[in-house]
């Protein structure tokens, strides 16, 4: 069974596929970035604020995962895509485990690469797992 899911809260995918898609008791999620719903605008890009975008991008996943009615705890496997490795690591390591790590926070497995660009002006990015054996089917 398999189910494309689409967010009214995230910003919209830039290319045709979905936000994400539930493959039996998995959900994998789309690359999701820095972005404001409903417009160009990138939050920490000008002046660049790489903190800022990286809470935008993992608060814009978070709105995904809580609209496919799966609990944060369900998050099972990360990639994050950062354009400067150098730059940005230890801002967003630190970022990330506010997100991701410790008590109340899922502890996924994490994979962090550094890529030339993304498809819009955004220095993150974040693809993820989502084990949801016990989550609703959306249509």
């Amino acid at each position: 069974m398999t189910d494309n899911i689409h967010s009214n809260r995230a910003p919209e995918p830039v290319g045709a596929y979905p936000h994400a898609k539930r493959v039996g008791d998995f959900i994998f999620f789309s690359g999701i970035g820095a972005r404001q719903r409903g417009t160009f605008i990138i939050p920490g890009h000008e002046p660049f604020d790489f903190e800022v975008q990286c809470r935008t991008c993992f608060d814009n996943f978070r709105a995904v995962v809580d609209e496919c009615g799966l609990p944060w705890l369900s998050v099972a496997d990360v990639t994050i895509y950062l354009i400067n490795m150098k730059r940005d690591f230890a801002i967003y390591n630190r970022v990330y485990a506010e997100y991701f790590a410790g008590v109340n926070n899922p502890n996924p497995t994490r994979t962090t690469l550094e890529i030339l660009s993304l498809p819009t002006p955004i220095a993150v990015e974040i693809k993820a797992v989502c084990y949801a054996k016990e989550a609703p089917t959306s249509s």
